[in-house]
């Protein structure tokens, strides 16, 4: 029996819980949850929340079925929802012109031809992003139409190199040709598209006038994706933005987590000493809960790994977070042995796949409510054989 079956309560429960608990703490802004359609800053809204509509484990393609297309592409969104995937992932960045686009990050050296472009030679820079520093070339320094001259490529072609067939056939897509598709798909197919959308760098690029949130909203109101019933996600590294983004809309949402030593960049900005393992117990969750629907944890905040990579026994974080009424979509499940945990690879070539369906029993078995993966058409298999059981 899945931990879910024996001791934590189903969605409907859980995002109903949400409602309750965000009344009870009588947070800024509920005043105007019914103006901007939902039941306040943290809370869902109507019977069963706005993600009843979601089969559970919630299979999410990650930048779309990025296994098998160069990520974040028109193909990969495609493919992944031709596949069955229930949400399709969106990461955003700005152009220099305020355009919202479609890239895990603002460096777009690996993941387009750019490097191929002497007229844009000039644009290769060294930022420091989020306290790193990076070299290459960034949507920040590009307007839309520049960026518009560029094809996307695989980001890791010595790991996927057939995904190097499709370098060349996608250009950078707008967030708004993206609501546009899947507007066209959703009617084509008499039901919705679900869209789960990251605000990438939001400290930095607000920092550099381009701040994502607003416009976010604006194209969400646009294609009537802002109310608590939207089938689309936001989510976020850094709760500043998820906060923002609740003031603007009553779209779901979602704090993302990653190691427990790291702490989110807002917070390092902001001087806030808290990092992930404490936003990750009681307090933090119920905080967290205040403003947002679920958390999006690293696998391994579910599961650890010892020293070998090898799993260990679950963490209190899927009961914990279930009972202050938040869900959990962990990231990123692949299927090749380099990214499986140590137990499940197969072989001794880091690019073949491993036992992929054992590890996601392993995570499944803990009760999370879906996983972001690269290859879809396999979490809907293991999915299936979770829901079997």
């Amino acid at each position: 029996m899945t931990e879910r079956a024996g001791n934590s309560p189903g969605r409907r429960a859980l995002l109903g819980a949400a409602v309750l608990s965000t009344a009870a703490l009588g947070l800024p802004g509920t005043a105007r949850a019914a103006e901007r359609g939902d039941g306040g800053p943290g809370g869902p809204g109507g019977s069963g929340g706005p993600l009843r509509g979601l089969p559970l484990p919630t299979v999410i393609g990650h930048r779309g079925a990025s296994g098998y297309r160069p990520e974040h592409t028109l193909g990969s969104y495609q493919l992944a929802l031709d596949m069955g995937a229930h949400i399709i992932e969106q990461d955003l960045v700005p152009t220099k012109d305020g355009h919202l686009v479609c890239r895990h990050e603002n460096d777009i050296t690996a993941t387009t031809d750019v490097a191929d472009h002497p007229e844009f030679a000039d644009r290769r820079t060294t930022k420091k992003i989020d306290g790193l520093s990076l070299t290459g070339w960034f949507t920040e320094d590009f307007t839309l139409a520049e960026l518009k001259t560029l094809r996307a490529t695989e980001r890791i072609p010595g790991t996927r190199p057939d995904n190097a067939l499709y370098d060349g056939r996608w250009t950078v897509p707008t967030f708004e040709e993206v609501l546009r598709w899947a507007d066209r798909e959703g009617r084509r197919r008499s039901k919705p598209v679900w869209l789960y959308v990251e605000t990438k760098h939001p400290t930095y690029f607000r920092g550099l006038g381009l701040g994502l949130e607003e416009p976010l909203a604006r194209l969400l109101r646009r294609h009537h994706r802002h109310r608590a019933d939207a089938p689309l996600i936001l989510q976020s590294f850094e709760p500043g933005s998820i906060q923002r983004l609740a003031r603007l809309v009553a779209t779901p949402r979602v704090v993302l987590l990653s190691g427990p030593k790291e702490r989110p960049w807002d917070f390092v900005e902001s001087g806030d000493p808290r990092t992930v393992a404490d936003l990750v117990k009681p307090a933090g969750l119920r905080w967290i809960a205040s403003f947002a629907h679920g958390i999006g944890p690293t696998l391994d905040l579910v599961i650890p790994k010892d020293a070998s990579g090898r799993l260990t026994r679950p963490t209190t974080l899927v009961r914990d977070a279930h009972d202050r009424g938040l869900l959990l979509h962990p990231y990123t499940m692949r299927n090749e042995n380099t990214f499986l945990p140590a137990d499940f690879r197969r072989g001794t070539d880091p690019n073949a796949y491993g036992d992929v369906f054992g590890a996601y029993a392993a995570y499944f078995a803990t009760g999370i409510d879906g996983v972001f993966s690269d290859q879809p058409d396999t979490a809907l298999l293991a999915a299936a054989d979770h829901a079997g059981r």
